[in-house]
């Protein structure tokens, strides 16, 4: 059955399914795009001749379960948690799966049930994680193929506003899911530095981030993404000294966001504290009187150091010490940051985005020492066709047409960590201008 099923017609789902109406289109396949909104599904697909747009609910199992039936691949744009729905009926009706989205505990438990239907279910297929997969894994096999020893890998990958539309105190825009940007960092993080694995709270991810130089760029900031740890054995890293899977971004959002979260404006569970707020004033105020930050109002020499002219600057632009009305109803801090986000820090029409990825990776080779840094700046068209969806569809797009093509054979449950998917893809990807550039350098 030569058909594709995209479910999620979404911010990041653009270039995925131009790219893949393009290919059905040259190949006479059949593309099924379903999204809650069918005139924005019917927009992506307009002057596709092979590409039908359907308004469907993926949690009724009824459509849900129609849909699969007709495709040879399902690609999953859906949030997270939707994820194993889809999964469930792939098993049930023999159809592969590709997800941009980490491989979380319920899908895989079904590891043994997709390796007894020789299907692909292959995951975090996206930018980061996915592109950050297959460039470090390109590298690492070739080391080793050299017969050099891996001893520190740093990955940074990060989603940036253009430095020509960078216009706020924030230096960022907001161009994929802003509830996933409000809640960054809170499972904490823990990573390996000089054979030392360190453990942050959330309360730390943070403070004091440590900066990168980005060829062709300038310095930018990293913080630690969730658990670095568990790609060690994915990686084949064993032994290694150093391994840490970071994101991007300027320093000072860095400093004001530390600023946020520890004020607790990032809450998932205090609405009897905030039930009654009624304007983004009243919400600060009684967000930092419950803080560690609560003698800031008492004490002038403390609230100029915290209240310095950088952070008084993100928090105006936000508007989050004006009297205000909130205007909407809201569950938590989490929920009223979001609203903030998603209109304060907006990219408009005209804006351009920014993915900015760097790879720094120590080894020894014949006795010496030696460095590879290998960096992509990607900068996006406009509002719509932004760098992050790029960067996040395109390799899903790939994957899926190889596999309709017959030159991606594997089975069982994926990520695009060896060669017989990272190879096939990245060769495409820089056919469409992703394309990391390297420097190599030997150290005393």
């Amino acid at each position: 059955m030569n058909s594709i099923l995209i479910f999620g017609a979404g911010k990041s789902a653009t270039f995925l399914i131009e790219y893949v109406s393009r290919c059905c289109d040259e190949k006479n396949w059949k593309l099924l795009l379903c999204d809650t909104n069918l005139a924005l599904a019917q927009s992506k697909i307009a002057g596709s001749k092979n590409a039908k747009a359907i308004a469907a609910d993926v949690s009724d199992d009824s459509e849900r379960a129609f849909l699969i039936q007709q495709a040879h691949v399902v690609i999953s744009m859906l949030p997270p948690h939707l994820h194993f729905l889809v999964a469930k009926d792939c098993i049930q009706y023999s159809k592969h799966l590709l997800t941009a989205s980490y491989i979380d505990d319920p899908i895989r438990s079904l590891k043994d049930e997709i390796e007894k239907k020789k299907l692909l279910f292959l995951c975090e297929m996206g930018l980061d994680p996915g592109i950050d997969h297959m460039s470090a894994m390109k590298i690492i096999d070739k080391i080793k193929k050299d017969g050099g020893e891996i001893t520190s890998f740093k990955s940074h990958c990060g989603g940036l506003v253009a430095p020509e539309n960078d216009d706020n105190p924030w230096h960022y825009k907001v161009t994929w899911n802003p509830g996933n940007i409000v809640m960054a960092g809170s499972s904490g993080a823990v990573y390996k530095i000089n054979g030392e694995t360190l453990e942050l709270p959330y309360t730390e991810v943070f403070n004091n981030c440590n900066e990168v130089d980005v060829p062709g760029l300038f310095k930018l900031a990293w913080y630690a993404n969730r658990d670095s740890l568990s790609y060690i054995d994915k990686y084949r890293l064993e032994g290694v000294d150093t391994f840490i899977r970071t994101t991007l971004r300027f320093s000072s959002f860095c400093r004001g966001w530390n600023k946020i979260v520890n004020i607790g404006l990032t809450s998932l569970d205090d609405f009897e504290e905030i039930k009654n707020c009624k304007t983004y004033l009243h919400w600060f105020d009684k967000k930092i009187s419950s803080s560690a930050y609560s003698d800031v109002h008492s004490q002038p020499g403390i609230e100029n150091k915290f209240f310095d002219v950088e952070f008084s600057e993100q928090l105006d632009y936000f508007g989050i010490r004006h009297d205000t009305p909130i205007g909407f109803e809201f569950t938590c801090s989490a929920a009223i940051m979001q609203r903030i986000l998603e209109t304060k820090l907006v990219i408009h029409a005209h804006e351009k985005d920014m993915i900015v990825m760097l790879h720094e990776i120590g080894y020894k080779l014949d006795g010496a020492y030696k460095t590879i840094v290998s960096s992509l700046i990607v900068k996006g068209v406009d509002q719509v066709h932004t760098a992050m969806a790029k960067t996040v569809g395109l390799p899903l797009g790939i994957a899926a047409k190889l596999i309709m093509e017959g030159r991606i054979n594997l089975t069982g449950l994926h990520i695009p960590v060896i060669p017989e998917i990272y190879e096939p893809v990245l060769a495409e990807l820089e056919k469409n201008d992703i394309k990391f550039q390297e420097t190599q350098n030997s150290l005393k």
